[in-house]
């Protein structure tokens, strides 16, 4: 063996930790070419005796082995992921939050336009997770309110910058390529689906042969509950 032991349990740690699926001794062994299975059965005793009092431990699970969490810490765990549930958005969140990416700044009656249905209710979901902000005033007739996405945004999406953004032309490209042409086919489809989900989550359909709802002259941030500040 070229190592020695302490080099060799922290190998095993972080195969283990990179790992999506329990690893077992003998894919170690395929990795760890000039290092016998007794060897890195014996790294694996150590890692689990160092991690005794930790809040992790390794565990055996269908023939390999995995990092897992002690049952103590289950509650903050459980409580973990019940809030990462809450902060998914839907489809129509989604496709709101990328035509204010891409025309910022905007009005939500131009939002509601491009997408077809009323998306008030998804534009005040997308304030509540600070994706987007009050950005001014339009300067047309009734003065409505324009959104911008946020530092949140960037941060969510692992961006640094706005201009990090592929342009419509690329994602249009993109997808004329090789499988992404069949999803071009489909297009017509998956608007009607996303119609049927943006029902789902309580908007309305607008009619396609009328122009949107006009907005509301004497609009105010308190109309969102959001303060543009924030």
């Amino acid at each position: 063996m070229s190592m020695d032991k302490g080099q060799l349990v922290r190998i095993v740690e972080a195969l283990v930790f990179a790992s999506e699926t329990p690893l077992s001794v003998n894919q170690m062994h395929a990795i760890l070419k000039d290092v016998e299975p007794s060897e890195i059965e014996a790294a694996l005793t150590q890692l689990a005796a160092e991690l005794q009092e930790r809040a992790i431990y390794l565990k055996r699970v269908g023939g390999g082995y995995r990092f897992s969490t002690r049952a103590d810490y289950a509650d903050w765990i459980s409580e973990m992921f019940q809030e990462k549930a809450k902060s998914r958005m839907s489809r129509a969140a989604l496709e709101s939050l990328a035509i204010v990416a891409f025309k910022q700044p905007i009005s939500r009656v131009e939002v509601s336009a491009i997408r077809g249905v009323n998306s008030d209710g998804v534009m005040k979901k997308l304030l509540d997770f600070r994706l987007i902000t009050i950005s001014g005033r339009d300067s047309g007739p009734g003065r409505p309110l324009l959104f911008k996405t946020t530092q949140e945004f960037l941060n969510y999406f692992g961006i640094n910058d706005i201009s990090e953004l592929p342009r419509p032309k690329e994602i249009e490209e993109l997808l004329a390529e090789g499988e992404g042409a069949e999803i071009l086919k489909e297009i017509p489809n998956e608007a009607v689906a996303a119609e049927a989900a943006t029902a789902a989550d309580g908007e309305t359909p607008e009619d396609e042969n009328s122009p949107p709802a006009s907005e509301p002259a004497a609009e105010s941030e308190s109309d969102l509950s959001y303060d543009a500040d924030q």
